[in-house]
């Protein structure tokens, strides 16, 4: 049988998991390939670093050269998990002809277009499926199992950090400085937790969906994106008393024919299954016109679950070296779609004001509604202190348009400011 020798940028968790799962699962991978696979070279940047991974017969080293001018390998496994080094190795092992497979959703969803262009150009495969959700096999599954579907919305849990904050701050009444205390000591977050909880991992996995689900490129600047940092124990103890659960989704829908993608904290109704999605684990939930909704659900991050999606590329390739198919797109969809006006995106919303307790300020407040066309299904008042009351209500649909305007009216005001505003999905 022969053998393919793979070089691995990276010998971190998902590395060495990669590693692990190659060994112990050798016979069936070779099985499914026709082909034995043979990690050669692993590059590292401190080689007296001790290894959690067996690396008998692998050649360690901490120069790139070592991999990417070696003609003996033929595919290079990416999970260094920076993004301009990254993006320079890829490009000089696509560009020497070497299949490329990565978990970097940073590098993708920045850099993802001309990365493809070049992969095409040489002749290679460029694959990510770890680089979304995990070990949730999400992407493949949009180009294979929707390819005769028109997709009309994907919405999930895409960042295992937040989800087990809000988690903790959901179920268990932790503040949020506690429950990110509790993610960082668990290892879930980061000391610096700046891209988990102000939204922007979860923007780039949204970017990377948007263009698998619709065909349409979007970049950061186009992704509206709010974190979790503002999220209070009384806005997360409304909802729940008004049936709801407070988590951050990514959002990607048409509307009216254009494209809206966002993130931000949503009021996700108990009875919804995303709502029951606790911890680390990430979720999906794919609309599609002739299918429905369909959900997929994981392990969002970790060793062996990011592994196993990094591996199932490697196979992919492999299939396509065997076959003489390589070059092709990991998704060939494409779609000009325009960007959804904020006039066309319409939700109903969860809106929770500090109000100044004195007589007149619900009739400001009607007011301001009322001169944007909105209204409100249900509102609640409860006294924050000896000079100020919490005015929480649910609104009506209105758009996106009609929500700004009144925020920006009512944060005029000296009496009245928003703390909150958020989605809220429909009951199904």
């Amino acid at each position: 049988m022969e053998t393919i020798k793979i070089g691995i940028l990276g010998l971190g968790t998902v590395g060495s998991g990669v590693i692990r799962i190659l060994r112990d699962h050798a016979e069936k991978i070779s099985n499914i390939t026709g082909r034995r696979l043979e990690v050669k070279t692993v590059v590292v940047h401190n080689l007296k670093k001790k290894r959690s991974v067996d690396l008998t017969g692998i050649n360690l080293t901490d120069n790139a050269d070592d991999v990417l001018c070696d003609d003996e390998i033929q595919m290079v496994v990416e999970v260094m998990g920076t993004v301009n080094i990254a993006k320079e190795y890829i490009e000089r092992a696509l560009k020497a002809g070497k299949h490329v497979i990565t978990a970097n959703k940073d590098l993708i969803a920045t850099h993802g277009p001309e990365l493809i262009s070049l992969a095409k150009e040489h002749g290679c495969d460029l694959c990510y499926e770890a680089s979304v959700a995990g070990g949730i096999p999400i992407l493949r599954t949009i180009v294979n199992s929707f390819s005769a579907d028109r997709i009309i919305e994907v919405r999930g849990i895409v960042n295992g950090t937040t989800n087990y904050i809000m988690t903790q701050m959901n179920k268990n009444g932790a503040s949020y400085e506690d429950a990110l205390e509790s993610a960082q000591e668990l290892g879930f977050a980061e000391a610096d937790p700046t891209n988990d909880v102000d939204g922007i991992d979860a923007a780039y996995k949204m970017i990377i969906l948007t263009q698998f689900a619709f065909g349409k490129d979007v970049t950061m600047d186009q992704v509206k994106v709010k974190g979790i940092r503002g999220i209070q124990k009384a806005d997360i103890a409304e909802a729940k008393r008004l049936g709801y659960v407070i988590k951050l989704l990514g959002i990607a829908k048409l509307v009216n024919g254009h494209i809206d993608v966002s993130v931000g904290p949503v009021l996700v109704p108990q009875t919804q299954p995303l709502a029951a999605i606790q911890n680390e684990n990430n979720a999906v939930v794919v609309t599609g016109s002739a299918v429905g909704e369909t959900m997929f659900y994981g392990p969002g991050a970790g060793e062996l679950p990011t592994a196993n999606s990094v591996l199932s590329d490697i196979t992919s390739v492999t299939k396509n070296i065997v076959m003489g198919t390589t070059g092709f797109s990991f998704n060939d969809y494409t779609n000009e779609l325009e960007l959804a006006d904020d006039s066309e995106v319409v939700y109903s919303y969860y809106l929770s004001l500090q109000v100044l307790d004195k007589p007149g300020q619900m009739l400001k407040l009607t007011e301001i509604m009322t001169e944007y066309e909105a209204s409100f299904r249900l509102i609640t008042q409860t006294q924050m202190n000896d000079r100020f009351a919490r005015v929480s209500m649910v609104t009506h649909e209105m758009s996106e348009s009609q929500l700004n305007h009144i925020v920006e009216k009512l944060n005029e005001l000296e009496e009245i400011s928003v703390l909150a505003a958020y989605k809220v999905l429909p009951e199904k």
